[in-house]
């Protein structure tokens, strides 16, 4: 090995202790990112489940159930929590819930986000991610954004119904966004809202197309092309419906912007 690895090895290693120092991983999970990645594998048969994400990623693999079995969702979310004490499953429905809480009692379904969630320790929340929706039938979209960010570490604060056709309701709560280190904004029709927001803020806005609209709107398609054709900048656009997709980069962003000095 030589030097420049061997350093490189120390810093992963020391940074490894820090985490289960800071209670952000248990033993398990430390012993587990020690071995090698074939070893941080599980092959259930129907799904070989990545036990070394969150080392790489800072977050344990998350469930998508849409398409899997009731079972097979409840059994790789038990796996994952073999090594974790964190788990997140998405586009969850009501038979997903009742197999998964049979495997797991201590689940939380969150119903209109489509969303299970697992937390057996307490885990500090820092900054602030501002979800912002502009109708409530968009609150599906966005509380699975709101719930991703929440369980990946985020403070979280909803901002809901205050689309630009009452634009005295958004400017209402505009001080509070500000406020916030990322925004998520979630929309559907015409999608305007993330840039009327992106041309008010100073922090990253992640927009959320929702498939939401009548005919010509075609089902999110003109939402997702007027946001990335956006006119104000610092916009960033995920697909269409995808909550998670926008909660997950959400919380990455939060997490490393420096923490706001004492007032």
């Amino acid at each position: 090995m030589t030097a420049p690895e061997r350093e490189d090895a120390q810093a992963r290693l020391r940074a490894l202790l820090e985490q289960v120092r800071a209670g952000e991983l248990d033993v398990d999970g430390a012993l587990a990112a020690l071995q090698p990645a074939a070893a941080a594998t599980k092959d259930l048969g129907f799904a070989n489940v990545d036990h070394d994400r969150a080392r790489r990623c800072g977050f344990p693999e998350v469930v998508f159930c849409q398409g899997k079995q009731p079972a097979e969702a409840a059994a790789i979310a038990r796996e994952i929590l073999r090594q974790s004490d964190v788990v997140l499953l998405t586009r969850a429905d009501q038979t997903h819930a009742a197999a998964v809480r049979a495997a797991l009692p201590e689940a939380v379904f969150h119903e209109r986000a489509r969303c299970l969630t697992v937390e057996r320790a307490a885990r500090p929340r820092t900054g602030l991610v501002a979800v912002v929706a502009a109708g409530t039938a968009d609150l599906p979209v966005a509380e699975e954004a709101a719930v991703t960010a929440d369980i990946a570490g985020a403070r979280v604060e909803r901002h809901f119904d205050v689309g630009v056709a009452g634009l005295h309701r958004l400017l209402a709560r505009l001080e509070r966004i500000r406020a916030a280190n990322v925004v998520i904004a979630v929309a559907g029709m015409e999608g305007a809202l993330a840039s009327v927001l992106a041309g008010q803020l100073s922090r990253p806005v992640i927009a959320v197309p929702t498939s939401v609209g009548y005919g010509a709107s075609f089902g999110g398609l003109a939402a997702l092309l007027a946001m990335l054709s956006a006119c104000a900048a610092g916009v960033g656009v995920v697909n269409i419906d995808n909550g998670f997709g926008a909660g997950y980069l959400a919380a990455l962003v939060n997490r490393h912007c420096p923490p706001e000095p004492p007032r």
